[in-house]
């Protein structure tokens, strides 16, 4: 696990405390005039400072986009950027306070390790000496000091990884942007680095902004999970909210867990959560059910995941998460005729 904040860490904690970033209606078009596509569509966000802030959602939404804009190396189309109180919508991306982690890392394959985290201090004419020395500072912290000079190739994935946060840090940047880190990663390690990563945010006490398309990764690491669709924010929230209470029935759809039906007065649409679901033979014990056909029935260790077709409206299609030893107890079979039921205080009524 990673060390003791040091002073270099205590001084970017500082740094980062007072950088709320807040973003204005902005915009971000591919082309110029008003048939041009547009990426993200006058968007309004504020993160705190030394939240982790996953902007989660599927290609093509304008997460990265919006990650780009905010790194300076993508330009907005109108709208603002500001960061701790100073506009930085057109400064270039080295005078904005933020670092990028690429998800490739674009480690140098010819340079070794320190070299790489040192690159930047080299570019502003540090000298060898003093960027060696703060490079090596940062190995450390992320436990690499021992692996000072090895070139990318001579290391694993996890470790290039580390060694291209340690180049990010080294600039000091009030907030970190990470464009899909653990995507090149095997699921073991990526649980690993997962861990790691949220432990590195909170004792640098720096605001990291995650671009990422799984569910599970956001809801992992994030203070604050932004759900993009179409160039748009469909919800900002914490992981509870918005597994909890979706706003849309995209954000519903999109997170998982739940299933999307039809409000009980035909207005609109309400979502339930599929573990809040019950099945039964019969329909008759409860307050609100649904009859359906068992399409399939899958297992996942400690629930079995039985899908269903209601029989009034074929073309859906329902979960339900059964626990494994109610499933053993009374297994579903496709072809199996099934009453899908749950409590009335488990519906949360979707925005239209």
């Amino acid at each position: 696990m990673s060390a003791a904040p040091s002073l270099h860490d205590q001084r970017l904690a500082t740094m980062a405390a007072q950088a709320n970033l807040e973003l204005f209606q902005l915009v971000k078009r591919y082309g110029d005039g008003p048939e041009a596509p547009v990426a993200v569509d006058a968007i309004d966000l504020r993160i705190a400072a030394g939240a982790y802030c996953c902007l989660l959602g599927p290609s093509g939404c304008g997460k990265t986009s919006t990650l780009r804009m905010i790194a300076g190396h993508e330009a907005a189309s109108s709208g603002d950027i500001v960061l701790g109180g100073r506009n930085i919508t057109q400064l270039p991306a080295s005078a904005r306070g933020t670092a990028m982690m690429f998800q490739s890392y674009a480690l140098f394959p010819h340079l070794s390790a320190l070299d790489n985290v040192a690159f930047s201090l080299k570019m502003r004419g540090v000298g060898k000496a003093e960027r060696q020395a703060q490079a090596l500072r940062l190995l450390e912290r992320v436990s690499l000091a021992h692996l000072a000079q090895r070139k990318p190739a001579e290391m694993s994935g996890g470790q290039q990884q580390r060694v291209a946060l340690a180049r990010a840090l080294i600039t000091e940047p009030r907030v970190l942007l990470l464009d899909e880190p653990l995507s090149a990663l095997d699921p073991f390690l990526r649980i690993k680095m997962r861990a790691e990563l949220k432990g590195w945010q909170k004792s640098l006490g720096m605001t990291f902004i995650h671009v990422t398309h799984s569910q599970e990764e956001a809801m992992a690491l994030a203070d604050q999970v932004v759900v993009m669709s179409n160039g748009r924010i469909e919800q900002s929230g914490s992981p509870h909210e918005v597994f909890n209470r979706p706003r849309t029935e995209f954000v519903a759809r999109f997170i998982g867990g739940h299933n999307v039906l039809p409000a009980p007065d035909g207005a609109g649409k309400v979502a339930v959560r599929t573990d809040r679901t019950q099945l039964s033979h019969t329909g008759q014990a409860a307050a609100t059910a649904l009859q359906a056909t068992v399409t399939g029935a899958e297992y996942q260790g400690t629930h079995v995941l039985v899908t269903l077709r209601p029989l009034a409206r074929p073309d859906d299609e329902l979960l339900v998460m059964v626990p494994e030893a109610s499933f053993d107890a009374q297994p579903w079979a496709p072809g199996d005729t099934a009453w899908m039921s749950w409590r009335a205080q488990d519906v949360h009524a979707l925005a239209a």
